[in-house]
């Protein structure tokens, strides 16, 4: 046959940081490992390969074998490694630094165990901005692979789709694949005949051109129901045959090899955006609901096809203003590879280099963002994200030299909102504190594990919490695509379709109904009498050579009463206990308040023996997903001994405790589900004036990780640690 095609099949195989090792493993047994195993027996076909850093470093160690016989096909020619950067972050959403440095350090690192040589590189989420452009060839990249739906928001026809153009910044010239929408969606759910049928249609309409699958690997076998259908029922076999039986015009290339052997097929620019349903995530959910209805209302108008190329949702970035854990976490990012910046030329190098590489791994994208995708639902990879930024964190202070016994206290605009934020910080805590956001504590770092104790999820409204409420399943058994399955991981989760009204973080400030029960907390039903909660504090600092204290002051009303409240909160040099002091004035003698300091704590799961409360004699009064209703208390515990961490709440006048969970009603690739965030300790108290109008009461917050196995890096770093990008990192 005359008209031929050639057919580029890329793959991305990707674990994040802070994935457990036994979903690192099960995706190994159930994708990576089945399919080198069914390609080797195909001595003719060839593909592209990226695979993430994280899951290079984990196979590297666990299972070098496989990156022994990968090598093996990279020196046959078989299979084309692409690049990426380290640790797969957004690009976009780093500093310019820290993208030509992970992408450099991945190249090398790539060469030396794999032998490869990196021409094309794999962009997260594909995730584009026409900037990256200069970013990218300055790391040595020659082209890349972005989704069809960039090119045709950019003007171009779906016909002008098969082959590769140019892109230009700065005078700087990249090689851009678009891969192909209607791929992804036959490969691998639909019979292999279809997809040859459709680039036979192809070959016939353009001879020569170049068609690209460009998906992730655990489509073959990792995604729910593909194992199966990939492998047990044959359907990888039956393609490659398929593939094989039709070499005459159909025939399998790497991106490389379309690369250096195919001209372009012209010059674009190409506009922010990522994937097709990416940009639809990143929209406000009314806005989601909106485009989910009129696509539904225009699918079976016949210039819909047309039309619907000129429709796109959202922006990435927006994914920060969706989601107020996000842009903390970027922040705090930012503020990490700020700082590395500023120590680079005068810091102890090798301290430089552990805290660079833990920043690159705090800046891997998964935990940034949510859809099908997307994990800033799941505890432990946020956890996982603020453990290697407050590792940097730890590095960058070795690199500083500074002493055993610091302590200070700054302000700054750490969450890059134009207002001022307070840090106190010594080597064993680092407290950041909003004081025009109700003086809440948002971050509160121990820093010997690297675990953020406020590293916690509002639940908000979802898109998806509408087929939640539905609650039904699909009745149709065949394999489907993660972004059209209906699946339900637990019952009656639209019981648990509840939303806070504002971010679940600490010292939040709360005047309620004296009359108020726990149940009417746990289910939201308490109206806010005072305005302290979110309102905005003066702020002064007040500076020992061995304390730091931050006073807060807000004069407010509460039912319609003019009071005044401050604040103090202490952090001693060499000491990881937070002293936190209230006084209310103004308060009328017969007119007492209910009072009330919420706490919030996370990275503390519910429902397990070894995580749970405790009173004065230390001796077990629940697990962390209890709710507790205590009278006349003077601590409350709370213990997580996987975690390693004991956490100790005490005051100086009896408290009334109440304790319970937040859990969330989130979507993940297996289906809906409900996750354990964090754990709700309100101490209370009625309050009332003494002659003077005055109320006072001092807590002291204790944290002990004395039990904790510490990571490498915390508190006193080592120098000797191997903290470098894996066994064969330069």
């Amino acid at each position: 046959m005359s008209n031929s095609v050639r057919f580029c099949l890329a793959l991305h195989n990707h674990q994040p940081v802070g994935n457990f090792d036994f979903v690192f493993e099960q995706a190994y047994q159930d994708s990576y490992r089945p399919f080198l195993e069914v390609f080797a027996d195909y001595p003719e076909l060839k593909i592209s390969l990226h695979t993430s850093g994280p899951l290079m470093e984990w196979l590297d160690v666990h299972h070098p074998e496989y990156l022994d016989r990968l090598a093996e096909f990279v020196a046959a020619g078989r299979v084309e490694i692409v690049g990426g950067a380290f640790f797969e972050p957004i690009l976009t959403m780093i500093p310019r630094e820290d993208r030509v440095g992970q992408i450099t350090r991945f190249s090398r690192w790539l060469q030396e165990r794999l032998g490869a040589q990196i021409h094309g590189m794999w962009i997260a989420e594909r995730v584009w901005e026409q900037y990256l452009t200069s970013d990218l060839v300055e790391a040595g990249i020659k082209y890349t692979l972005l989704d069809d739906f960039h090119f045709k928001n950019a003007g171009l026809n779906p016909d002008q789709l098969h082959g590769y153009y140019l892109t230009e910044d700065d005078g700087n010239l990249l090689s851009v694949f678009p891969g192909s929408e209607t791929m992804r969606y036959l490969i691998p759910f639909a019979d292999p005949q279809q997809t040859v049928d459709y680039l036979r249609t192809v070959a016939e309409r353009a001879p020569g051109s170049v068609v690209v699958f460009g998906d992730d690997g655990e489509k073959f076998g990792t995604w729910p129901d593909t194992k199966q259908h990939v492998y047990e029922y044959g359907w990888l076999r039956r393609f490659f045959d398929l593939l094989m039986s039709q070499r005459e015009w159909l025939h399998t290339t790497t991106l490389s090899e379309a690369f250096f052997n195919t001209p372009p097929l012209g010059k674009v620019y190409l506009p922010e955006g990522s994937y097709r349903e990416m940009t639809e995530w990143a929209l406000p959910v009314d806005q989601q609901l909106n485009l989910e209805h009129l696509k539904h209302d225009f699918s079976n108008d016949p210039r819909w096809q047309e039309a619907q190329r000129f429709v796109r949702g959202g922006f990435w970035r927006n994914f920060k203003t969706r989601y107020t854990e996000a842009d903390e976490m970027y922040a705090r990012m930012m503020m990490v590879s700020r700082r590395l910046e500023e120590l680079a030329a005068s810091g102890d190098p090798n301290m430089i280099d552990a805290a660079r590489t833990h920043l690159y791994r705090g800046q891997c994208n998964c935990a940034y963002w949510h859809g099908a995708f997307g994990g800033i639902y799941l505890p432990h990879l946020r956890n996982a994200i603020y453990q290697q930024l407050i590792i940097a964190d730890n590095y960058l202070d070795e690199a500083a030299g500074k002493p055993h016994d610091w302590v200070e206290g700054t302000v700054e605009d750490y969450d890059l909102d134009a207002r001022q934020e307070v840090r106190l910080a010594n080597r064993h805590l680092i407290a950041l504190v909003d004081p025009a956001r109700g003086g809440q504590l948002y971050e509160l770092d121990l820093r010997s594990i690297g675990h953020n104790l406020l590293a916690t999820m509002q639940r908000r409204p979802e898109a998806y919490h509408q087929k939640v409420a539905a609650g039904s399943n699909p009745g149709d058994d065949n394999v489907a695509s993660i972004h059209e399955r209906v699946v339900f991981k637990q019952e009656n989760l639209d019981q648990h379709l509840q939303y806070d009204l504002a971010p679940r973080k600490s010292l939040i400030d709360r005047f309620l109904p004296q009359d108020v029960q726990l149940g009417d907390v746990v289910a939201g039903r308490v109206a806010e009498l005072g305005d302290f909660h979110d309102g905005a504090y003066e702020a002064r600092l007040r500076r020992n050579p061995d304390r730091v204290q931050l006073v807060l002051t807000r004069g407010g009303t509460v039912a319609g009463q003019a009071i005044r409240l401050t604040k103090g909160i202490t952090i001693t040099a060499d000491s990881s206990t937070l002293e936190i002091a209230y006084l209310l004035e103004g308060l009328a003698p017969d007119q007492p308040m209910h009072f009330a300091v919420e706490w919030n704590f996370s990275g503390l799961p519910a429902g397990q023996g070894d995580r749970y409360f405790y009173g004065e004699n230390r001796q077990s009064i629940g697990h962390l997903g209890s709710q507790l209703d205590l009278r006349d208390a003077s601590e409350l515990g709370l213990v997580d001994e996987w975690l390693g961490v004991d956490i100790q709440l005490q005051a100086d006048r009896a408290m009334h405790l109440w304790t319970y969970p937040i859990a969330t009603v989130s979507q993940s690739e297996g289906g809906f589900e409900l996750v354990h965030q964090s754990v709700v300790v309100q101490p209370h108290w009625i309050v009332a004036g003494d002659a003077s109008g005055r109320w006072s009461t001092r807590m002291t917050l204790r944290l002990n990780s004395k039990k904790a196995n510490q990571p490498f890096g915390v508190g006193h770093a080592d120098a000797n640690a191997p903290h470098t990008l894996g066994a064969h990192a330069s």
